[in-house]
């Protein structure tokens, strides 16, 4: 009665139900991780993403070992080749029980639900479960049992099922044999060379010293701090939840047992929300799948006539605006495989209200450079941006990207780290260096009127309405 774990987007050992509920069976356990190169580039992943996972894949596969449960690596073009990879696996070790958690984006569910059909038929039992979530997927409903579209009243219904249901941790598995040798991936897959340098330490016990550091440091001024790009105030755990390494659960429960030893409690509490909008993004996934087929979370939207990228674009993407804000978010993009989140936001409402872009090219190029690409943030985060998507405020909501930098990057150091042609400017120039004077060589002027631009993008919303 040999068990596999499958593994995708939870590559931790502690706190994985699956990996669990595998153990408890007190049957032999195997593992599987499928590496699909193919898919990862329909899926607009990095380079970055792809090392990050297989190195964190080959980290995951040392723990295993440790628990005497070999790892096997499948390889496959896409996720339908994998299915027929997992069937002969299946076969060839005899395994009766499928264990894997489950995944919402639209290809994903495909996937599983094809390879369940298949191994239903070959007397294989799978079990799935829903470990992505604190509060599992579908949990959180309305009065009326639907789903919740706006993040406010959703995050209040969070809180309430939290403080009720008090969620545990699974327990970490027990050794199931004798500790064995850890099988490797140490190849490239094709398109995915070149990540820039590693921007995270690899391990679960790397990403737990990370939650705790930041829990004792910085955690209590998060909510003064998270906004600033220049400041290190952010916990720089996303790469970690986005593929899976920590749960959100583990961080819940940590911020939980900070705040009831004297921690600062609005600090945690601001952090603990952003754990809030992980769940409610990856909710709005499950109960509109749309969201992951390239369409908007508000139909209407759909009509809205984008502009032809171009030129303008190329500049966006390769930080060469004239929106000082703008250029030194996205080179920091480029340069590390990840942006602050506040940038996240000013860069992706640049692109799609002051340049009117679609918000897809934007969506793909980002998860194409993050190292914590994830299909349900990125996407609610660009919707978001948009006007799109589940935001309840009014489209006309425009950023100012030069009135955001002043206030959150107020002496220009984020700037000049990253756009350092204007790095002699005085504190006030840096952000408006086309306000007064000549601008430093090598700089190019803007590329859009920022008040013009907002006003068309408004009047493009507006004229959805007639």
């Amino acid at each position: 009665m040999t068990q596999l774990v499958w593994f995708r987007n939870d590559l931790r050992v502690a706190d994985n139900a699956a990996l669990t509920a595998a153990c408890k069976s007190q049957q032999p356990v195997l593992a599987c991780f499928a590496v699909t190169a193919k898919q990862w580039h329909r899926h607009d992943w990095s380079p970055a993403r792809a090392r990050f996972v297989l190195d964190h894949a080959n980290a995951l596969s040392e723990e295993l070992a440790k628990l005497g449960i070999p790892l096997s690596f499948i390889t496959a073009t896409d996720f339908a080749g994998s299915v027929e990879k997992l069937k002969d696996f299946c076969r060839r070790e005899s395994i009766r029980h499928l264990h894997f958690n489950e995944e919402y984006g639209v290809n994903e569910r495909r996937r599983d639900k094809t390879l369940k059909q298949a191994l239903d038929a070959m007397g294989v039992t799978v079990n799935k479960y829903r470990d992505q979530t604190v509060a599992p997927v579908g949990s959180i409903l309305t009065q009326q049992e639907e789903p919740y579209s706006v993040f406010t009243p959703f995050s209040r219904r969070w809180r309430s099922w939290i403080d009720a249901a008090q969620p545990t941790l699974c327990p970490i598995p027990e050794a199931v044999g004798d500790i064995i040798e850890a099988a490797r991936y140490d190849e490239t897959p094709e398109g995915f060379d070149s990540p820039p340098p590693r921007l995270v330490e690899t391990g679960e016990d790397a990403a737990h010293q990370r939650l705790e550091q930041f829990l004792d440091t910085r955690a209590g001024d998060y909510k003064n701090l998270r906004d600033l790009p220049a400041v290190d105030g952010t916990s720089m755990l996303s790469p970690y939840l986005a593929n899976g390494v920590l749960s959100g659960r583990q961080c819940l429960i940590a911020a939980h047992q900070h705040q009831a030893m004297g921690g600062n409690q609005e600090g945690l509490a601001t952090w603990t929300n952003e754990i809030a909008w992980r769940d409610f993004y990856i909710n709005i996934l499950y109960h509109y799948p749309r969201v992951s087929m390239h369409r908007a979370f508000k139909p209407e939207t759909e009509a809205l006539q984008w502009n032809t990228p171009g030129e303008k674009f190329e500049a966006w993407k390769a930080g060469n605006t004239g929106i000082p804000i703008v250029d030194a978010a996205m080179r920091q993009l480029n340069q590390t495989g990840w942006m602050h989140n506040r940038l996240r936001m000013i860069t992706a409402m640049f692109l799609t209200k002051n340049l009117f872009i679609d918000w897809r090219l934007g969506e793909a190029y980002f998860m194409s450079k993050l190292v914590d690409g994830f299909l349900a943030s990125n996407n609610g985060g660009w919707q978001w941006s948009a006007s799109t998507g589940t935001d309840s405020a009014p489209y006309f909501r425009v950023f100012n990207p030069a009135t955001q930098s002043e206030r959150f990057d107020p002496k220009g150091e984020f700037i000049r780290k990253y756009v350092p042609e204007l790095a002699k400017l005085d504190n006030k120039r840096i952000h408006q260096p086309w306000a007064g004077g000549v601008i430093p060589g090598g700089y190019p002027r803007p590329i859009v009127d920022l008040k013009e631009s907002r006003k068309e993008a408004i009047a493009r919303f507006q004229a959805l309405k007639n």
